[in-house]
């Protein structure tokens, strides 16, 4: 097992990876696709982290650092897109994914992580909580832009 940031070529295995997530299908090429990835990859803020099995991607997360005027100007970490591939579940592959991730916030001097989940499985929410979130600390508040 090798935890790393994504780089260029791990494109196309996120995206057939985000497939376990939520996503219906893998997006088309397009200029907008591979100006996000471009974004993605340049962004000293936005950690995609991945973690390797025999080459392959099996589970990753994403760690965004944002700068912050309160806590003594410390910024926080927000996590997303936090998956595992079915066949590579319970074999603590995200949670080596959301280690390295804490690494990074501490490492910019975070005050705080925090995530969200829609998952509502008993499983998860204790996957969270074993990882050291709790959810009794804040609400969250989605408003959906369409």
């Amino acid at each position: 097992m090798v935890v790393r940031e994504a780089v260029e070529g791990d494109l196309r295995q996120i995206l057939e990876l985000y497939l376990c997530l939520h996503e219906t299908n893998v997006p088309e090429d397009s200029e907008h696709l591979e100006r996000t990835w471009a974004q993605i990859v340049q962004d000293e803020n936005h950690h995609l982290i991945v973690c390797e099995v025999d080459g392959c991607i099996v589970a990753s997360c994403v760690c965004v650092i944002i700068p912050n005027l309160t806590r003594n100007v410390r910024p926080y970490a927000f996590l997303e897109n936090v998956v595992t591939h079915v066949q590579y579940r319970k074999k603590g592959y995200a949670s080596a994914c959301l280690a390295y991730a804490r690494e990074i916030a501490r490492r910019n001097n975070c005050y705080k992580m925090m995530l969200l989940t829609g998952s509502k499985e008993a499983g998860t929410q204790a996957f969270y909580r074993n990882a050291g979130y709790n959810s009794s600390d804040k609400t969250a508040f989605i408003q959906w832009l369409v």
